[in-house]
Formats: C-alpha cells, sequence, structure tokens
C-alpha cells in the first residue's frame, strides 16, 4: 500500500471503523485515561461507532478543549477512589481501563494493584456487559517474577480486571507506532538525532510493534464480543524485529542515511534510561520503565483475535506504513494526543497561590507589564504560541541549560515541547510546564513540572488598559518549600531582569511585527503568519 492510500485510508491514524452494529446504539461507555494518549483517541472512535460516552476525570476541567467534549458525559472521580468509580460505573454497559502508575514511583505496583481492584469490584456490583483494559505484552516463557516490574504490574492488572466476574478482554500490546506515543517519541528522537550511537543489548530483542490505528480497532471491536468470550488477547502488527531494525526502517522511512549501531553490555536499564531521558522528550521517570520493558521478547503467541475481529486489507498497518501516517501527522501538526498528554505523575497540584483556598505560607512574585502597538488578537497569537520550537522569547542558552538541568536529576526538560505550534488546551504539556488555565484570548496559566524545591507558575495576560491601549501583564510566582525554596529564589532572581523581563519585551515585539505584517498586506494577499513563522521567532 502507498503512503497516500495510507493517508487517505485514514484520519490521524485511525482507520475507519465498520458501519456500527446495532448491539452499539443507545449503549453507554465509560472511558478512564480519557485525557492520555489512547483515552483521547478512543473516545471519537466509540462516537463514530454509534456508542454514547461517558468519561471518568479526576480534572473534568482537561478535556474542555477536546473536540468531541460538547458530545461525552464527564463525571469527576479518581480510580484510587470506589466511590466514585461506583457512581461512574451507573448505567454503564462496558468500561474501559486505560489508567496506570507508570512513572509515579517505586510503590507504582502497588497503586496499580489498588486501583484496579477499585475497578473490578465496582463493575461486579454493577454487573456490566464488559470491561476492557490495554495492557503490555508479556513473554509466555518467563515467570511473572522475573518480569519488568512496568510489565509485571500490567500482567497483574489484566489478571485482577479477568477475576471481576465481569466478562473481560485484555488486549496485550508491545510497542505502539502512532503519532505521539512515548515509544514513538523514542524511536524518533533517538534515530533522528544519533547517526552513530552506542546502544544497551536490549536493541537486538525482538519485538511486534504495532500501529495506533490497529489499537484502537481492536479497543473499539471488543465491546462487541460475545459474554461467553473473557480472557487476555495478544495483539500485535504483521512483522517482528529488534529495536536496531526499527531504527534502521524509521531511518529509512524519514530518509535518512543508515545508522551505525553498535549495542554493548554494559548498558544496564537504569544507564539507558539517563541515555534516553538526555536525547529523547521521555523523561527519565518514563523511560526507565520501558527500557527494562524491552529486555523482554514481545512477540505474539497467538492471534485469536482475529476470530472476532477479523484482519481487512489495511489492518493490522505494516511497520512502514505506520511509521510514514506517524510522521506525516507530525509533519501537518495534527497530532491529536501525545504520550504527555496525561498528567505526570507525581506532578505537584496544589492551588494557585492567589487562589482563595490557598494554605499560606511564603510567595515570591516577579510581575511585568508591557503596552504594544500590537491589536490584542495578535499579541494572543504570540502568547499562546510560546515554547516548543517557537521559543521562551528570552535568553536562550539560559533555557537550554535550565532544561539540560532538569533532565540530569531526572525531571522531563524541555524536550517534551508542545502537541501543537499554534494552539494549547487545557493541560496540555509545554516543554517542563502544563496548561493550567487558559482563557482564550485573554489568559495563559502554566504550572512548572521541573523539578524544584517549591511550587511554579508562569502566568501570561491580554488586556488592555484605560486608554484602550493593548498591554501584557506577566507574573512569575514562586512558593518555596523549606530553606532549600529560599535559597533558590534568590539564587536566580538575578537573573530575572533577563528571562522575564526579555520575555515581555520580546513577545509584544513579536506581536507588533505581526499586526504591521497585517497592516501593510495587501487584500487577498497571504494569510497572516503562524507564532512558530521564522520572523517570529526569538533568537536562540
Amino acid at each position: 500500500m502507498s503512503h497516500d492510500d495510507a493517508v487517505a485510508s485514514a484520519n490521524d491514524e485511525h482507520l475507519q471503523q465498520e458501519p456500527a452494529a446495532d448491539t452499539a446504539r443507545g449503549k453507554l461507555c465509560l472511558v478512564t485515561g480519557a485525557s492520555g494518549y489512547i483515552g483521547g483517541r478512543l473516545v471519537p472512535e466509540l462516537l463514530a461507532a454509534g456508542y454514547r460516552v461517558r468519561c471518568l476525570a479526576r480534572t473534568p476541567d482537561k478535556l474542555r478543549d477536546f473536540p468531541w467534549a460538547d458530545q461525552v458525559e464527564v463525571v469527576r472521580g479518581d480510580v484510587l477512589d470506589g466511590k466514585a468509580v461506583r457512581h461512574a460505573m451507573d448505567g454503564v454497559n462496558v468500561a474501559y481501563y486505560l489508567v496506570h502508575a507508570l512513572g509515579s514511583g517505586d510503590d507504582f505496583e502497588k497503586t496499580d494493584r489498588r486501583a484496579a481492584q477499585n475497578f473490578a469490584d465496582a463493575a461486579g456490583e454493577a454487573r456490566l456487559d464488559r470491561l476492557i483494559y490495554l495492557g503490555g505484552l508479556t513473554p509466555r516463557d518467563v515467570p511473572e517474577s522475573c518480569l519488568s516490574p512496568h510489565l509485571r504490574s500490567r500482567a497483574e492488572v489484566g489478571r485482577i480486571l479477568l477475576d471481576s466476574g465481569v466478562p473481560t478482554s485484555v488486549l496485550r500490546a508491545a510497542v505502539v507506532i502512532g503519532s505521539g506515543s512515548a515509544s514513538f517519541e523514542m524511536l524518533r528522537h533517538l534515530t533522528e538525532r544519533l547517526p552513530v550511537m552506542v546502544t544497551p543489548r536490549w536493541v537486538r530483542t525482538r519485538i511486534q510493534p504495532i500501529a495506533v490505528a490497529d489499537v484502537l480497532r481492536y479497543l473499539v471491536g471488543s465491546a462487541k464480543l460475545p459474554a461467553s468470550v473473557s480472557r487476555a488477547f495478544d495483539i500485535g502488527g504483521q512483522e517482528v524485529m529488534d529495536y536496531r531494525e526499527m531504527m534502521q526502517r524509521y531511518a529509512r522511512v524519514a530518509e535518512l542515511p543508515r545508522r551505525l549501531i553498535v549495542s554493548v553490555p554494559m548498558l544496564t536499564p537504569g544507564l539507558s534510561s539517563h541515555w534516553i531521558g538526555l536525547i529523547t522528550p521521555v523523561p527519565r521517570g518514563i523511560a526507565r520503565p520501558l527500557a527494562e520493558s524491552l529486555r523482554h521478547e514481545v512477540v505474539c503467541a497467538e492471534h485469536d483475535i482475529a476470530r472476532y475481529l477479523p484482519d481487512t486489507a489495511t489492518s493490522p498497518l505494516p511497520f512502514d506504513e505506520a511509521l510514514r501516517l506517524a510522521l506525516h501527522q507530525v509533519k501537518e501538526a495534527q497530532v491529536a494526543t501525545r504520550w504527555s498528554s496525561a498528567g505526570l505523575p507525581g506532578a505537584p497540584s496544589d492551588p494557585l497561590p492567589t487562589d482563595p483556598d490557598w494554605a499560606g505560607g511564603s510567595l515570591y512574585t516577579d510581575r511585568r507589564a508591557h503596552r504594544t502597538t500590537a491589536s490584542p488578537e495578535d499579541l494572543w497569537q504570540v502568547v499562546e504560541g510560546i515554547g516548543g520550537d517557537n521559543g521562551w522569547y528570552s535568553f536562550g542558552i539560559g533555557w537550554a541549560v535550565r532544561g539540560w538541568l532538569d533532565r540530569l536529576v531526572g525531571g522531563v526538560g524541555l524536550r517534551r515541547g508542545r502537541r501543537d505550534a499554534s494552539r494549547l488546551r487545557l493541560g496540555d504539556a509545554v516543554d517542563f510546564w502544563r496548561v493550567e488555565a487558559i482563557d482564550r484570548g485573554s489568559l495563559l496559566r502554566l504550572r512548572a513540572e521541573m523539578l524544584l524545591p517549591g511550587l511554579a507558575w508562569l502566568e501570561l495576560r491580554v488586556a488592555r488598559d484605560r486608554k484602550g491601549r493593548t498591554v501584557l501583564l506577566q507574573r512569575a510566582l514562586f512558593a518555596p518549600r523549606g530553606l532549600a525554596g529560599h535559597v533558590y529564589w534568590w539564587s536566580v532572581s538575578p537573573f530575572h531582569a533577563v528571562v522575564f523581563g526579555g520575555m515581555a519585551r520580546n513577545l509584544t515585539r513579536a506581536a507588533e511585527r505581526r499586526t504591521r505584517h497585517q497592516e501593510t498586506e495587501p487584500v487577498g494577499g497571504q494569510e497572516r503568519d503562524a507564532p512558530g513563522r521564522a520572523e517570529d521567532r526569538p533568537a536562540r
């Protein structure tokens, strides 16, 4: 199948579903993890198949800006809260379990176990028609005690759900290939940035990757399985290969020179996770369990799912076509969800210190106000485009160094970038920040997810003064934690004039360039520049 055929037959890497069966109409599906990578793509597929959808979310506002938000019911709750889960399952026919505690610390297995048991118990009480869980593919010949903690926990969650008494489909997948997936981002950045690489032994481990389109097809189709079917299914693509071949094939699809790859035995999973964390956007807390899992051969032992959801001419999608489609979406800035869409486990969630319910304590604030001749609309376009490839509009070297320091100590650093170059939605990751509040046209508030001895926010407002002039109001806030927090603030405060002062000046200058361009543009000319255009980027 050609690249054009693949793109024509898919929409944002989602293969078109078969016409919705009568059995789907009126049925209510509960989706957990709807703000995450898979959940955010599953919801529109279920709607297209004729299902009603309810989403369980710890922070319902995070779903506000998804294009399908007004078509679903959203209930507040956490899978660790049994009462909330039981309430969410009221009237539900099918429930999808798409959450895990990966990267939340050494006790993530305990957290996963408790959450899965809550979900299983609630499903049994509600007498659901079916539970569906996307887990990890594990080797059949390796004792569970010898598996990596990540795969061991995935296997345990699947077993808990199967023991719920509710017909359950456990779909076990290895590496998922799709724009924005953690596995794809690792593969893409390692291959693109390292023409010559010394790699750990796991690059020779056999893997059976699967396209995200196929994962979604199996997830949606599983809702219609007969009640007599309650079991785990291995799901994978057409081909089996090792990670080294995956990188070489990515290089070929991306039209890069062949990579020189040398594997050595001394790179442990811990060292591998540091290496991945420095080279790719995936932070060490997530890279480590992924690297540990790659030491196991993850190849499908069966393809029984095809008895119920038969293969088609376009599914499973060949590996190279999955890569081409993912790259196409990245280049066209049409990435629907990213691995960073879900909140970072362990990230701070305290209220903004200026909110009425803040607990008190010290608070440092850096305020800047800049008036500009730019229109409010043009200033907002620049503000909403901040971060990622567009940069931070001041002291580029300083931001880069801060990002590297964060990654060296296990933080996310600057490499997460943005899901979309020009538009943000609530909950989006922006480098080492996350969108905490957005009122399009007037307010953008970012919460820091870098490792800090305290809590930090960056707030940008677009307003008008009493004379009707456009003004940028910028605040950086820091709530220190202990003596280290106070020392941190005073140690970096000498640089604030350069960092925050420069940011405010350069944001308004970029907006003024946009406004001048609009004023001089002839009628019928090109549409205005996107914030990521070269002339709007600060020097780096």
